[in-house]
């Protein structure tokens, strides 16, 4: 199967989905991690221009070092569930820009926390084959009881008997981030590293430096490309 084949109609991307969930890895398989990058896309209203990146940071100083943009098309429709379709292929080219693959992606959306158990971060990380983390801002699925008030409490968010993520605290009485796997960790580093890199702000670093980014990118403030910071 070749995974970076986007031409599919809604109702194959459904089915493949159903294949590929199967093949989403849930232990970790990430030693110490040196780099790691947080992604995003910023549209263009009422046209299909989007523009997507990744900011890449180092793990020990928790300091961005580089980033890659592009601006490209949109081609698969809106459909709910399948957003991963829609935005992958337009963050692919700024993926492949890196000359150093970051160690494991933070993804600003769901992961195993899809109604098909493939989400943003599932998907992309097979696509890729990196080790990725979903945060999501906003519930899609999953029942879960309200997280203590401070940072670092957290909740398990359940779909009938299944651990499909967690609610976390990421600041003290801020709404939780809902993280879930993506591929190639489990849900406790992927907890671990979602509060390692999350600091004055409710959502990770990476992905807030990427989201940033992208929509600089958008303004014509910064240009396309790979830059070391």
């Amino acid at each position: 199967m070749n995974l970076r084949n986007f031409e599919l109609s809604p109702k194959e991307a459904v089915a493949q989905q159903r294949v590929l969930r199967e093949q989403v890895e849930t232990s970790p398989r990430l030693e110490r991690p040196r780099i790691v990058a947080g992604a995003d896309i910023s549209y263009n209203k009422f046209t299909d221009i989007c523009h997507a990146g990744f900011v890449l940071f180092d793990y020990e100083t928790k300091q961005p070092i580089a980033r890659s943009l592009v601006t490209t098309r949109m081609n698969f429709p809106y459909v709910p569930g399948l957003l991963s379709y829609r935005e992958i292929p337009t963050m692919l080219p700024a993926w492949d820009q890196i000359p150093v693959k970051p160690d494991v992606v933070f993804l600003d959306g769901h992961g195993l926390l899809h109604p098909r158990r493939l989400g943003i971060a599932c998907h992309f990380g097979l696509v890729a084959e990196v080790p990725t983390i979903g945060n999501g801002k906003s519930v899609l699925i999953g029942k879960f009881a309200e997280p203590g008030p401070e940072r670092g409490n957290y909740s398990y968010m359940r779909d009938g008997e299944e651990i499909v993520g967690a609610a976390l605290r990421t600041k003290n009485k801020v709404k939780p981030v809902y993280v879930s796997i993506g591929h190639r960790v489990d849900l406790k580093l992927a907890l671990a590293l979602t509060l390692r890199f999350t600091g004055s702000y409710r959502i990770p670093e990476p992905t807030r430096q990427a989201h940033l980014a992208v929509n600089a990118l958008r303004r014509g403030e910064i240009g396309q490309g790979y830059t070391e910071l």
